[in-house]
Parts: C-alpha cells; sequence; structure tokens
C-alpha cells in the first residue's frame, strides 16, 4: 500500500472567501454490513403522515433578464472573458437570465456609452458594462458598471487592480457584488468547492482530494491515496477539511488537514465505523457516525480529536449523515427507524429525534441551506434517485433533477443553489442546480469520476 500523500493548496493570487449510506456501503465492504441492511431497508417506505406536497422541477420565480457586455480590452489581450465568467455564474444560480451576448446593440464599456432604450427594447432590466486596461508590471486595471436601465442610473461598480492571474477570481468577485446589489445576500461565486475524484482502473485506483473554484475550475490535489477517501466537509472559517480515509487498511478513520499547510490528523479512530463527519457552524463540534457500541449512531466529538465522544442518537436503526442547522441547536440525519431511510431532526442537547421528510421511499444525504429555510436531500419515489428540496417553513417540497441516479447535494453559502454529482455513461460528473429548479447543468469536464462535492463557505 502506497503511503497517502498531502499536498498544500495554493489558493492564487487572491480568495476572498455526508455523506449517503449507500456510499458507505459501496466503500467499507463487510465491515459496513450494518449499512446494507439501509439500503435493504428502502423498499419498506412509509407513506403515513404525509404533510408534504411534490412538485416537480418548473421555474417558479421568474429569472432577471440582464445583459453583462464583454468588457472592453483597451489595448490588451488578458486570454479571458470576464464578462463570460459573470454570465455564466449568474445563470447558474437561476436567478438571472442573461442576454445573449450575439444579441446584444452595441458594446458600451460606460454608463455614458449606453444607450438605454435599445436595452429597454431588448427586455433588459439591467446591464452591466465594464473595461480592461494595462498597467506597469503587466497587470490590468479592471472596472465595471452595474447599470439600471429603466431607471437609466449607475446602482453599483468598482475600479480594481489585479494580476493576470487574479482576472478568474476577480470574476468571480464581481458576480458576487453584482448578485448582492440585486438579490441583497452574498453570491457565493468566489468559494470553493472540495470533492473526491477516482483515478485508474478498480485494481489500481487511486483517491484524490480536490479543491476547486466554485465552478470548478482550477482544481487542485491536496491528498492522494490508493485508499479509499470519502465525505469531505468545510469546516465554517474554510481552512480545515474534515474527511473520511481507509488507509490504515483496517477500517475507516477521519482526518483533519489544513487545507493551505497539508498538515493533518486524526480525530476519530474508533473500532468500527468512524464516518460522515460535519462541521459545527462554530467549528468547534464533529457531529460523526461511529459504530463502536454495535450500531451506527450519530456522535459529537471535538475537532483535534481530544475528549471522549458524546452520543447524540441511541436507536436499533442505523442513524448516519448527520449535518448541522445553521443555528447549531439541531442536527439533520438519515436512519432507517421508520422502515426506510429519512431524514429526521434531533436537538444538539439531546431528546427525542422528529422525522423531516415524509414523501418518497428514500430520503437521505440531508443538506441544510445557511438560512435554514431549505433542506436539499436525495429523493427516491419510483424509479431513480434524484435532488430535492423541501421548504422548511412552507412545508412543501420540489423535485429538482431528472436523475436516474444524483447523490451528495450540498448547498452553496448563497443558498442559491446546490451543487451534486449525477451518473453518465462513462461515470460520474459534478453539475449543479438552482434551488428554483430553473437551471441545471455540469460544472465542467472531468476525465475521471468524481463525487461528494462539498461547497465551501464564504
Amino acid at each position: 500500500m502506497r503511503s497517502p500523500t498531502h499536498r498544500p493548496f495554493h489558493p492564487g493570487p487572491r480568495r476572498s472567501g455526508a455523506e449517503l449510506a449507500s456510499t458507505l456501503l459501496l466503500s467499507l465492504l463487510s465491515a459496513l454490513a450494518a449499512l446494507t441492511a439501509l439500503a435493504t431497508l428502502s423498499a419498506l417506505s412509509s407513506q403515513a403522515n404525509a404533510q408534504v406536497r411534490i412538485e416537480i422541477t418548473g421555474g417558479e420565480a421568474a429569472a432577471l433578464p440582464i445583459a453583462v457586455v464583454p468588457f472592453a480590452e483597451e489595448g490588451v489581450d488578458p486570454g479571458i472573458d470576464v464578462a463570460a465568467i459573470i454570465r455564466a455564474n449568474l445563470y447558474r444560480s437561476g436567478l438571472f437570465d442573461p442576454l445573449d451576448p450575439a444579441n446584444h446593440l452595441g458594446t458600451p464599456a460606460r454608463f455614458e456609452d449606453v444607450r438605454f432604450r435599445n436595452w429597454r427594447a431588448l427586455g433588459a432590466d439591467t446591464l452591466v458594462v465594464g473595461s480592461i486596461a494595462p498597467l506597469e508590471g503587466g497587470n490590468y486595471r479592471v472596472r465595471y458598471e452595474l447599470l439600471d436601465v429603466y431607471a437609466g442610473e449607475r446602482i453599483a461598480g468598482q475600479r480594481f487592480r489585479v494580476t493576470p492571474a487574479g482576472l478568474r477570481n476577480l470574476a468571480h468577485t464581481i458576480s458576487d457584488q453584482i448578485f448582492e446589489a440585486l438579490i441583497g445576500r452574498p453570491g457565493g461565486f468566489n468559494t470553493r468547492i472540495a470533492y473526491i475524484e477516482e483515478v485508474g482502473p478498480v485494481d489500481e485506483r487511486e483517491y484524490r482530494l480536490v479543491v476547486a473554484e466554485a465552478d470548478g475550475h482550477r482544481p487542485q490535489t491536496i491528498l492522494t491515496s490508493d485508499e479509499p477517501l470519502m465525505s469531505p466537509d468545510w469546516s465554517p472559517d474554510g481552512e480545515r477539511l474534515a474527511y473520511v480515509s481507509f488507509e490504515s487498511g483496517r477500517s475507516s478513520q477521519i482526518f483533519v488537514q489544513n487545507v493551505a499547510t497539508g498538515e493533518r490528523r486524526v480525530v476519530a479512530s474508533f473500532p468500527g465505523i468512524n464516518g460522515a463527519p460535519s462541521w459545527s457552524p462554530d467549528g468547534e463540534q464533529l457531529a460523526i457516525t461511529l459504530s463502536r457500541g454495535g450500531n451506527p449512531d450519530i456522535y459529537l466529538i471535538d475537532p483535534d480529536g481530544e475528549g471522549s465522544a458524546r452520543q447524540l442518537t441511541r436507536h436499533f436503526g442505523i442513524d448516519t449523515e448527520p449535518t448541522w442547522a445553521p443555528d447549531g441547536e439541531s442536527i439533520y440525519f438519515t436512519s432507517n427507524r421508520g422502515g426506510s431511510p429519512q431524514i429526521y431532526r434531533i436537538p444538539v442537547r439531546g431528546g427525542d429525534a422528529e422525522r423531516v421528510t415524509f414523501e418518497g421511499r428514500y430520503n437521505a444525504s440531508p443538506s441544510v441551506s445557511d438560512d435554514g429555510r431549505f433542506l436539499a436531500f436525495v429523493n427516491q419515489d419510483g424509479d431513480g434517485f434524484r435532488i430535492a428540496v423541501q421548504d422548511l417553513e412552507q412545508g412543501f417540497m420540489r423535485v429538482l433533477t431528472e436523475g436516474p441516479l444524483d447523490e451528495s447535494p450540498s448547498f452553496s453559502s448563497s443558498g442559491s443553489m446546490i451543487a451534486y454529482t449525477r451518473s453518465t455513461g462513462e461515470g460520474t460528473e459534478l453539475a449543479t442546480v438552482s434551488v428554483f429548479g430553473r437551471v441545471q447543468g455540469e460544472l465542467t469536464r472531468f476525465d475521471n469520476t468524481v463525487r461528494e462535492p462539498d461547497w465551501g463557505p464564504l
């Protein structure tokens, strides 16, 4: 067995800014026989107490029409289309409907160059113009303006100095500023995604822990191993990742790794299953799945591996995939205690667990939006597994994706998008879907199988 290698993450010139029980089943072999029961029991779905309404993807919210004009390149060729990155970011959120640049009427770069009546005729509510100019030392000056087409007024804008390598991050920053100016909350485009990549044939497979930009670009491998890696989860400060590794050759362990330095340590190595780490919102605890009592239950541990583990659930069913509510007061988790995998919620201080999902014979892998309003999960009702979202305030559920094998949903920090993995004919790929179910697409092309994305914090 090769020793795992870890590498520090190089964030580039500027950075502002649970796994499915079935996944465990596939990887833990006989050691996870108990989890196999979870998948088996999925056929015994209980439809009792159904309280929610199901809605198939339909485009509920009207996207805001916006035109992002190609930035004027004043005597430079930066080799990157800043406007195109902004346009793609806004489109993926599902809240914007960027106009096709081929239909633009002109290419203004400044407020004073804009003929607003032309853009009103195209149906744009807002307009983004900007330019890129050279500076000494090979750097660039980039400026942009966000304009209200109907009022003929400037909404926002800024001027930046940036290195050539920083242009992509700057495009994400401008996207964030536009999103916040028009939607009223952070966009989260200048964040990162962690995921697991599998490389090579089954008998010589290499597993990689990868960190990439939120749109999937510029991936960097921070750990490689010839044993499975699973369930990456970002700390709230974005500095560390908790994950599961089988590199000991005997059973699973949970590591916490500093992304910048590569330093890491084992924080859970109990007999049996050590799985599904999830950081508390304050970064002071990890919720994990342990089977040291003979049955998978949810426990709380210190992220430095010190102290004893506190058992939170105690049930003959299989409890796994914990994820914290944003207020840190409760934990959502997957359990088959009712006869089929469903999502439950339990107070962190202890008490009774309450069932949260009722529609479908299989609901697993919970992820909660940062505002606590939406719960994303994998839903099966009939053929295939799809990503669904449940409004925890209004009580309705919506199926967002088409399947047939979608898994591992993870909310973006803005709460408007969900990253997940979906199967293709050649493997799996990372994809995103807007919470409003209007926009669905892949992040970027991957040469290898990728899975279990976790969207980092702002």
